[in-house]
């Protein structure tokens, strides 16, 4: 890609003022892109206009990705009518549900999945056609490095969510790779995004046997809000770099399926911390592991 091609992005989740929506759309259109920005509100998305009155390359429309697939494609399609086309299509739109397994309503817990997987997915669904008729695109997914700390108390609905579309996007990438088009994962760390001052902690079914381990959580979360050693500005920088083989991504490969682009220390840091957990346990029970197979001459 060359660094004086103008890319037409499509983000999803583009509203919350600390969110890595917002800072995307600021850098996206400081390169001299063309961005179309979605979010829930309208009221949010006028701000962004406002913010960016001066700029002609900035349009708007307003999506819930969890609304039904024909909505979303209607979305879809009349963003690809501002410009012709859609070259980016970023997948950040997400929330966090937080609360321990047993206390959590599982209404809750099925929301984090429409939010964060299945929203997702239709979007992807209805952009796939335009990029499949011009062998061409980038689809980024916004995941998490919490698939690598879903043992974390009260984190797992979160974990699971974003493990799951981890798991999708790594099969999306080997699906479409022969149509031109690329995926890319994205593995962020804590970022200051505001997500944690955000996402609620499920308590409505409290039971009395978890009140300390509630109660801990709810503190150590409550930590990290505001003090999340990422800054969201640079991680959206190093986006488009990589998206536009500039700045950083000079030299670099694009990361293969199966693989994610890691954000942040901490993410680097919570992978090798996993590698070393799962390789103890192959090799505690390595004999186990190794006595499943039929005999190897066996018919």
């Amino acid at each position: 890609m060359t660094a004086r091609q103008q890319l037409v992005w499509f983000i999803t989740g583009a509203t919350s003022e600390q969110g890595f929506g917002a800072h995307l759309v600021s850098n996206a259109l400081s390169r001299g892109d063309l961005v179309i920005a979605t979010g829930r509100s309208q009221d949010k998305l006028d701000k962004i206009l406002e913010k960016h009155e001066n700029t002609e390359n900035l349009r708007v429309l307003q999506l819930d990705v969890t609304s039904n697939p024909t909505t979303v494609r209607d979305v879809v399609n009349q963003a690809v009518g501002f410009w012709g086309r859609i070259d980016v299509a970023v997948n950040n739109a997400g929330n966090g549900e937080l609360g321990l397994i047993e206390e959590t309503d599982t209404s809750a817990i099925r929301h984090q999945f429409e939010t964060n997987l299945f929203g997702p997915v239709e979007v992807v669904k209805a952009i796939l056609p335009h990029m499949r008729s011009r062998r061409s695109g980038t689809i980024v997914f916004l995941g998490s490095r919490s698939v690598w700390i879903g043992e974390t108390p009260g984190l797992a609905h979160y974990s699971a969510s974003k493990a799951a579309m981890h798991a999708m996007a790594e099969g999306l990438a080997s699906e479409v790779s022969h149509l031109g088009i690329r995926v890319l994962l994205l593995a962020p760390g804590a970022f200051r995004t505001n997500i944690y001052a955000s996402s609620p902690f499920h308590q409505e079914n409290s039971i009395p046997d978890y009140d300390g381990l509630r109660a801990a959580c709810i503190q150590r979360f409550k930590g990290i809000a505001g003090h999340e050693p990422g800054d969201p500005v640079k991680a959206m920088q190093i986006l488009v770099d990589v998206v536009r083989g500039e700045g950083v991504a000079v030299g670099k490969k694009w990361p293969e399926p199966g693989t994610s682009l890691l954000l942040g220390n901490d993410a680097e840091r919570d992978l090798y911390k996993r590698f070393d957990k799962l390789k103890a346990a192959v090799l505690e029970w390595a004999d186990v592991v190794r006595s499943m197979w039929y005999p190897i001459h066996a018919n």
